[in-house]
């Protein structure tokens, strides 16, 4: 039977398969196909989306697959990162049962954790309830980049996939990018794999630990830079050499502008990642690039991008700002 089918390239597919899981647009009755070189994923609703090609096709019906919702009458919310399902509920005792049903279930997963805390810290860690299994690192495959990471120990969101792929897609062979809050490399790793010469940083040893091995499961060790350390204090060795600067701390990234537009070469786009009030989402971010970079640099604020709502009246944005020195 023909449905409607999200298609793209195989190595996108496991990348692509959660972002639309994670906006309940996977049908579960058909099977996810490899065909003619593609990689069909049956979805509810074609109209819902805009990002990808929608086509039809023929896809198998699923008929020996078990989900978790099969086994407990209802549709536990949950997401997926590599072979672990990390759950968010509140009730221990409804947390077990659906890990139990997730472990007998056909899904390719080795663990099972229900979050125990808030992200906490500068290095923005939570603590994990190991439900099944008993490891928290895994491997996590976007858009065909290899991550290799442990949730217990860095911090990572897989949610973020889709903005991330916008950002690597702009860089060109030759440029220079420096990752100011780079963690395991999600950014930095696949923009290596694009050419770029990249120095990518973090305050977390164990981030940069996996950033490293990272860039050598990539075969990038040779174009990425990894350094540990506070980004205010170790970047003058590549003050004015960046073309590309990206600032993924949303919290909090705008206090390291000045350190930025040091990094910005005669011409550098700026990421500049941010949590605003929905009233004015771009207006502080732009404001503090601006104050940031006073009379040294014209700016063209190229991109404002609401990423995803963050709390209520609270939305997770980016700027792409395009630095000139005058």
């Amino acid at each position: 039977m023909s449905v409607p089918c999200v298609r793209v390239p195989p190595e996108e597919g496991e990348t692509t398969r959660a972002m639309l899981a994670d906006r309940n647009l996977v049908r579960d009755d058909y099977d996810i196909t490899v065909a003619d070189g593609w990689l069909y994923i049956p979805v509810t609703d074609a109209d819902a989306i805009a990002d990808h090609e929608v086509v039809s096709f023929d896809a198998p019906r699923r008929e020996t697959q078990t989900l978790p919702e099969d086994i407990l009458g209802f549709e536990p919310s949950l997401e997926r990162l590599g072979r672990i399902v990390i759950l968010d509920e509140d009730d221990d005792e409804r947390a077990r049962r659906v890990a139990d049903a997730v472990m007998d279930s056909s899904l390719p997963v080795d663990t099972v954790v229900n979050r125990a805390s808030e992200i906490r810290g500068e290095l923005r860690v939570r603590e994990w309830d190991v439900l099944a299994g008993d490891g928290t690192e895994t491997v996590h495959t976007e858009y065909g980049t290899e991550l290799l990471l442990d949730i217990a120990e860095v911090y990572f969101s897989p949610r973020l996939a889709t903005e991330r792929h916008r950002v690597i897609e702009q860089v060109t062979p030759d440029e220079q990018v420096f990752d100011m809050f780079a963690g395991v490399g999600p950014f930095a790793v696949p923009m290596a794999a694009r050419g770029a010469a990249v120095v990518a940083c973090d305050l977390n040893p164990r981030a940069v630990e996996y950033l490293r091995e990272n860039a050598a499961r990539n075969g990038v060790e040779a174009d990425l830079t990894a350094v540990e350390g506070d980004v205010r204090e170790v970047a003058a060795d590549w003050d004015g050499w960046a073309d590309r600067v990206v600032m993924n701390l949303p919290h909090t990234a705008s206090e390291f502008l000045d350190t930025a537009v040091a990094l910005a070469g005669d011409e550098c786009v700026l990421h500049l990642y941010n949590i605003q009030h929905d009233s004015d989402p771009f207006g502080p971010g732009e404001r503090a690039i601006r104050e940031a970079a006073g009379e040294a640099y014209a700016i063209d604020i190229e991109t404002r991008r609401v990423v995803r709502s963050y709390a209520p009246h609270e939305e997770n944005v980016c700027l792409d700002a395009r630095l000139r020195r005058r």
